[in-house]
């Protein structure tokens, strides 16, 4: 077996020093086999998830590619998330690929919710076109991102705003009480279904949108009364977003996967947790990461700028992604050199083999493109 070797790298952002307790702002990973100096190097990051020990490093370093699992400042702390400064912190990171580690060909890896996140770097180092928050600055550095020469979507999101929309509960009709509920859109009263109807599909689907658009109002709102009593921001909370129709109901977009499961078990249950997405945030954090009106973390936006040679893979047996997922951010690249491949696997490829399997596909399509 190739003995992997890794390196602990934390520095500075563009705008943010190392912290007064010792911590830097960017921090990560990086592994590749002992002894070498690869060419090549993917580089994966999320919104808030540690991406440092990523679950493909060990496997794509075995096989012979540098591997930067990334942070930015906002991991653990996607609550007060914005984008452009997480944009700045990757690009201190494939920097460092290039300028520290010696690597020539640069690979981003948008992997779950960093699949948007990446296609929004990827566009902005090509085409800047991300704006300030009102009343903030745009972080420096994120109009002069280093460009990467590849991008490999797995298991990942159109967006947080999509994310979101589809999961949170349509039903809820009260941000500020968690059990206001309008039961002809319960997903969990009996006479509903499952199996759901096409007709209370497509009226679910329709409230979810409201619910999103009523919240960015009050947000916007909000935001305004704060500023004229000399405020900045505030925190809220989001409640009961572990209800998306297809987790529940199978016979919505068939695939493998477990039916009535999500990634926080049985979505009943974990509608009613306080562990869902979104679950803390900021009005501005809103406004940046969730808000359908005015997120710019949404893929549709960014994913015609990825002419770079693409690769992307959906597991079939994931209980959050769906075919459609990977299927409309295929057909929204703008390269010509794409493809797509469906594995079985869940969400984090833990099928016995599954690992492997992805790691091989994404070894031999760098191998053909790169080396």
């Amino acid at each position: 077996m190739t003995k992997v070797e890794r390196e602990f790298v934390g520095l500075p952002s563009t705008n943010l020093p190392r912290a007064g307790a010792g911590g830097h702002p960017c921090q990560g990973v990086y592994h590749k086999a002992a002894g070498t100096t690869p060419r090549i190097a993917v580089i994966a990051t999320h919104y808030n998830i540690d991406f440092s020990e990523h679950y493909m490093s060990q496997f794509l370093a075995e096989r012979g590619f540098g591997f930067l699992g990334w942070n930015t400042r906002f991991r653990g702390a996607e609550q007060h998330f914005i984008l452009d400064a997480a944009l700045s912190d990757i690009g201190v990171g494939v920097r460092w690929l290039r300028e520290q580690a010696g690597v020539e060909k640069v690979i981003l890896l948008g992997n779950s919710g960093g699949g948007s996140l990446m296609a929004a770097y990827h566009s902005q180092s090509v085409a800047p076109s991300v704006t300030a928050l009102p009343g903030m600055n745009l972080t420096a550095g994120v109009n002069e991102l280093p460009r990467a020469d590849g991008y490999i979507s797995s298991a990942a999101h159109l967006g947080r705003p999509e994310v979101l929309t589809s999961w949170m509960d349509g039903a809820v009709v009260d941000e500020n009480d968690p059990l206001a509920t309008d039961e002809s859109l319960d997903l969990f009263v009996g006479d509903n279904g499952p199996p759901y109807s096409a007709e209370f599909v497509e009226r679910y689907r329709a409230a979810q949108e409201r619910r999103n658009y009523r919240i960015t109002e009050w947000v916007v709102a909000e935001l305004e009364r704060l500023k004229a009593a000399g405020y900045h921001d505030r925190p809220f909370s989001v409640c009961r977003t572990w209800a998306d129709p297809r987790m529940v109901d199978p016979t919505l977009e068939p695939t493998n996967r477990e039916p009535n499961l999500c990634y926080a078990g049985v979505p009943e249950r974990a509608n009613r947790s306080v562990f869902g997405i979104a679950s803390g945030t900021t009005l501005r954090s809103w406004l940046s990461l969730w808000s359908l009106e005015h997120s710019q973390t949404r893929a549709y936006r960014h994913l015609p700028n990825i002419e770079v040679p693409a690769l992307v893979i959906n597991g079939n047996q994931d209980t959050g992604v769906f075919p459609s997922d990977a299927q409309s951010i295929f057909d929204q690249i703008g390269s010509s050199d794409k493809q797509l491949h469906t594995l079985e696997a869940n969400h984090y490829f833990l099928n016995p083999g599954a690992r492997d399997v992805q790691a091989d596909l994404i070894a031999d399509w760098i191998r053909e493109r790169f080396e």
